[in-house]
């Protein structure tokens, strides 16, 4: 199999049927070669059940300790069957399926770069003005980050070639936040990590109407910078905001 896309949950059943719809259509699957994998971090809502009409697998966290988003994809991981592993959140979207995957093709599958993410945006139909400034800096931001060689990309959609994967021992499940930074940072040590403009994902606002840009912001910055220094997360828990 050519493709794995691994989506952690916790709690996602509002906004989970939507990138599940699209993504198994069973024309599509068949054109791209992948598999859905949902790693659910132990939902009390009906996340579980949606997951199990759609995906492929369902792995369920059942023990009595809350697991983060890094063991999350850890665990869905460990399942996979594909030589390209996907990880993308259970709050996004992807505008054009066969324009991502045949980026992916074209451009990742039989490359040099090691992993690659791409740009992020919000919501079409919710996007204001403030959504499309910070996302113009952050992206910005990133793609100035993988061109001096300093590994980045949000969780919200990264690719990785499943041996670098296991090389680099995956998410480091001690962190509560900043897991995808450390993990990119790693991996670029190995080799070039492709940012790309040409595709993007839409992702859901409600964090940032919630906590502020500010804050949001802040947080994204105080995280990176200890785990970049001290390999080591200043937030014990990463707030769940539904």
């Amino acid at each position: 199999m050519k493709y794995s896309i691994i989506i952690p949950t916790l709690n996602e059943e509002k906004l989970l049927p939507n990138l599940l719809k699209q993504l198994s259509d069973v024309n599509t699957k068949k054109k791209f070669d992948y598999e859905i994998i949902v790693s659910d971090g132990g939902s009390t809502d009906k996340t579980v059940d949606i997951a199990l009409e759609y995906a492929d697998s369902v792995k369920v966290h059942v023990e009595n300790c809350k697991q983060n988003i890094a063991a999350g994809r850890n665990s869905g991981a460990s399942f996979a069957h594909g030589e390209i592993l996907i990880f993308i959140n259970g709050d996004i979207i992807i505008p054009q399926i066969d324009v991502f995957f045949n980026f992916l093709n074209n451009k990742f599958y039989r490359s040099k770069y090691l992993a690659m993410t791409c740009k992020v945006k919000v919501f079409p139909e919710e996007e204001i003005f403030s959504d499309k400034f910070f996302h113009f800096i952050y992206n910005s931001y990133f793609r100035l980050l993988n061109n001096i060689g300093i590994g980045m990309g949000r969780g919200e959609c990264q690719v990785i070639k499943k041996n670098i994967f296991q090389k680099v021992k995956g998410y480091n499940e001690k962190l509560a936040a900043g897991e995808d930074f450390d993990l990119f940072r790693k991996i670029r040590k190995l080799g070039k990590v492709l940012y790309t403009m040409k595709i993007c994902v839409y992702e859901s606002p409600r964090r940032f109407r919630k906590l502020g840009y500010k804050n949001v912001s802040l947080s994204w910055l105080r995280n990176g910078f200890s785990v970049f220094l001290k390999d080591k997360s200043i937030s014990k828990e990463w707030e769940q905001v539904r």
